[in-house]
């Protein structure tokens, strides 16, 4: 079988600070230079900033004290995580970008309509992380937004064209400049060394509600669902024989420990002090104890915010690309992702000055929408390797319409839809900055406004495709597999 262009493995791996060159391709086993420890601090980091504190903000706004906030939010951590950890397992066994991966459930352009939910989610985070930074820099600094907006997305365009490596430094230079602060922002809260907010008030009580409970568990839960189509594409650098169960448990630590601190700590700042604005809570908390400080945790805290934006950047370009090269193939070269990374950092920044708001109430809303279009994916795609294909691939065939697994994919993209299309009646909707409900499924009426849609597009999605792919040959496609050369051939 002809080998795709894509799949260069000559090359060697760059030194010094170079623009990776691998993007949508394989990874071959002697560029695989990372370390399984440098997954659990890079994960943490993914949730250790103020915008998985505005997280915790959900609850107390709809009437949930701070323990119950800090309850369904670490519940509902873990349980995200357990996803996006499992996905993540996927990156050194394949060597392959997480939407690459999902051809063999779509199929070589089917994987089109799992890309679409994906990007909405690269693109949309990044319009939300930045909307959350201009409003935290206008409250805290009293100056224009504007300017910072332009900057964050430029700075973190600028890292994910370099790409992984440098991308993984900076996670570790971040997490060692706001693990401290942040430390002492929580222990100042549990002493009562801090001061009421200034920011606007948000309608708080100290009980406890099932739609707040169970909403404030959804987004949580999105939270870290919303990770699973990015583990794979910074795991995949990681030597073959790493162990999955080994790999599995650093994600799942890293990610679920800082997001349940995170959201705790958000849920305790909104209850204790009032706040409605992450970064303005955190200078207060830092002015009560030392002049100064608290513009100094805001600072860092931006700072340490820039790689989560190239984190979105970079997994955004390899989205684009392999929609692109699902319609008509390119060879993934360092201008096309220089290109792509533009594109979409261009978008975002429009996106940014076009949508004006108030960014908790942009965060709810959008997260609650992510959870819906995430889910079916990650059902399939989990299903299909753990359970029906069980980690069986024939790499080559991912880069070829003709090959193992077709352009189209039936099962994937019906299983998606059905699964979709179950959740809907019980969605819930609800606009946060206005106050009134957007869309209310009848189911949802009926539970009192309890979403569990994203319960059922799991259980729907999942059943499905496990249904429909009973009439796989999957002895031909072994078959096939053994074959294949190895790429690493």
């Amino acid at each position: 079988m002809h080998r795709p262009e894509t799949l260069d493995l000559a090359r060697a791996e760059p030194t010094g600070l170079q623009i990776e060159h691998h993007s949508i391709d394989y990874i071959p086993e002697s560029e695989r230079h990372a370390k399984l420890a440098s997954q659990g601090p890079f994960w943490f980091l993914g949730n250790f900033h103020f915008f998985t504190i505005s997280i915790g903000f959900v609850g107390p706004g709809m009437g949930l004290s701070a323990g119950w906030t800090t309850l369904a939010g670490a519940l509902g951590i873990m349980f995200g995580t357990l996803f996006m950890a499992f996905h993540g397992s996927q990156g050194p066994e394949m060597g392959l970008p997480q939407m690459i991966q999902s051809r063999a459930q779509f199929g070589y352009r089917g994987v089109i309509v799992a890309l679409l939910a994906t990007l909405f989610v690269f693109v949309g985070f990044n319009v939300v992380n930045v909307s959350l930074m201009v409003d935290g820099v206008h409250n805290v600094f009293g100056i224009d937004g504007g300017f910072v907006a332009v900057a964050a997305v430029a700075i973190g365009a600028l890292l994910a064209i370099y790409g992984h490596d440098l991308m993984h430094r900076t996670f570790t230079w971040a997490l060692f400049a706001t693990l401290p602060l942040y430390a002492l922002v929580t222990l100042a809260l549990v002493f009562g060394h801090a001061a009421p907010s200034s920011a606007p008030v948000p309608s708080t009580s100290s009980g406890f509600n099932w739609i707040g409970f169970a909403t404030q568990f959804a987004i949580a839960a999105s939270y870290n669902i919303s990770y699973a189509p990015y583990v794979s594409d910074y795991s995949r650098y990681l030597p073959k024989q790493t162990s999955r169960a080994k790999l599995i448990a650093v994600i799942f630590a890293g990610a679920s420990l800082s997001g349940a601190w995170m959201i705790g700590l958000g849920a305790w700042l909104a209850q204790k002090l009032h706040a409605a604005d992450a970064l303005v809570a955190m200078n207060d908390v830092g002015a009560s104890l030392v002049p100064g400080l608290g513009k100094l945790i805001a600072f860092v805290s931006l700072a340490g915010f820039l790689p989560i934006i190239a984190l979105n950047a970079y997994s955004a370009m390899l989205t684009v690309l392999t929609g692109i090269d699902s319609i008509v193939p390119i060879k993934p070269t360092r201008r096309a992702r220089v290109a792509s990374i533009l594109a979409i950092s261009t978008f975002v920044l429009a996106c940014v000055f076009a949508i004006r708001g108030n960014g908790i109430a942009l965060l709810q809303t959008f997260l609650t929408l992510m959870l819906y279009f995430l889910v079916p994916w990650t059902a399939v795609n989990l299903v299909d390797y753990f359970f029906v294909r069980r980690g069986h691939y024939a790499i080559t065939h991912f880069f070829t319409p003709s090959g193992l697994y077709g352009a189209w994919q039936l099962r994937g993209i019906l299983s998606y839809l059905i699964g979709f299309a179950s959740m809907v009646p019980f969605f819930y909707v609800f606009d946060a900055e206005v106050n009134r409900e957007v869309f209310v499924g009848p189911f949802a009426r009926m539970l009192g406004g309890v979403d569990i849609a994203w319960l059922i597009g799991l259980i729907v999605s999942g059943g499905v495709y496990w249904l429909l792919s009973r009439s796989l040959d999957l002895d031909r496609e072994r078959r096939v597999i053994a074959e294949t050369p190895a790429v690493d051939a």
